[in-house]
């Protein structure tokens, strides 16, 4: 097994990431950072008939519930939110319990929420069951749900105790699911980490073809790369918004398309690849370097072209989008760019008509 240890400013919020196989079996790397005796699961319809038994099982000390979600982003809501708190109270969960996340980002996110918000605040535990959020929202404490208006509106920073992420989850991941997650895990090494960038390189095929040994690497290494930034930055005041190179563009595809028809991941992927083009257009990132990120992210099978996405959005509602971005300052925008492969640079007052322009002449 290897393990991570997340360093905080705040020393009391420490916490470890363990990764490795048949983890959800042994109760101990549950048991240490349990202190109440009350347990309360976050699954949803696809996850918990796979693991919700094997996870229950190991907690059979405890006095558990359970709450099932729906699957898919659009159930990331206020009224899922609601329904998740309203069975906490039901089964009367003191301030000590413990809530536990078994699924993927969106269970993972509101389940996060629901905890940091339950009587101001009890202890929870990742158990990350998709590559995307072993590597990605399962680490650093940011937790939400979504909004009309925008994705992750509504949220706070609330740190598990621990998260635990077992590699055998990723059997059961379908391909393009997997694929998501590597859009993410190509994001952190594109942020900080040209030698992991290269690595991803020479070992596409290695996992492709889920290597137990490649993927523990590859978990671990991008794992590495966020729990720094999160140590240096647990608020997202500098440098954690390093972590949102492509998302501002991503998630104006995301929610131009409606929340669910790109998953996340792919969103992300096809935002990094503009990122890099907009920062090629800006002369911070060499042309070379931008079509190095746009192979590799197609080396994966991940989609790097908004126009095969977006037939019927157009250009101002995506800048729209944007400009509803948390980063952003008055009405310009704030972009997250790469000035190389290993390292970025936030960028202030990008004019939205530039971006605008931009975005049409990526279109044709």
């Amino acid at each position: 097994m290897n393990i991570l240890d997340l360093q905080l400013p705040t020393k009391s919020s420490d916490y470890q990431i363990l990764i490795g196989k048949d983890l959800l079996s042994d109760s101990n790397n549950f048991s240490s950072v349990i202190k109440g005796q009350q347990v309360f699961i976050v699954s949803n319809e696809t996850v918990a008939p796979l693991y919700l038994k094997v996870l229950k099982n190991s907690l059979s000390q405890y006095e558990t519930h359970s709450y099932i979600l729906k699957d898919g982003e659009k159930y990331k809501s206020l009224g899922s939110l609601e329904d998740i708190l309203d069975s906490m109270l039901k089964v009367g969960l003191r301030r000590n319990a413990t809530l536990i996340a078994l699924g993927g980002g969106v269970v993972g996110d509101i389940s996060g929420f629901a905890a940091a918000i339950y009587q101001r605040g009890i202890s929870f535990i990742q158990v990350p069951t998709t590559l995307l959020s072993q590597v990605d929202s399962s680490v650093g404490g940011k937790t939400a749900v979504n909004h009309p208006s925008g994705k992750n509106m509504l949220g706070a920073f609330h740190q598990p105790v621990r998260v635990v992420t077992d590699l055998n989850t990723l059997k059961t991941l379908p391909k393009r699911e997997f694929l998501a997650g590597v859009a993410e895990i190509i994001k952190a090494s594109v942020i900080a980490d040209r030698d992991f960038f290269e690595w991803l390189e020479l070992n596409t095929e290695s996992i492709l073809a889920q290597e137990s040994a490649t993927l523990a690497t590859m978990i671990q290494r991008a794992c590495g790369i966020k729990a720094k930034i999160v140590s240096l930055d647990e608020k997202e005041q500098g440098v954690r918004a390093w972590l949102n190179l492509g998302h501002t563009f991503g998630h104006a595809i995301e929610r131009a398309l409606g929340f669910g028809k790109l998953l996340h991941g792919e969103a992300v992927a096809i935002g990094m690849v503009m990122a890099a083009e907009y920062s090629v257009k800006l002369g911070l990132l060499s042309p070379s370097e931008s079509v190095a990120i746009k192979r590799l992210t197609q080396g994966f099978g991940l989609p790097t072209n908004i126009e095969t996405q977006v037939d019927d959005v157009s250009t101002s509602e995506l800048v729209s989008a944007m400009a509803l971005d948390k980063k952003n300052v008055d009405t310009d925008l704030t972009l997250i760019l790469p000035k190389a492969i290993g390292k970025v640079t936030i960028e202030h007052n990008i004019k939205t008509q530039d971006v605008e322009q931009f975005i049409e002449q990526y279109l044709e």
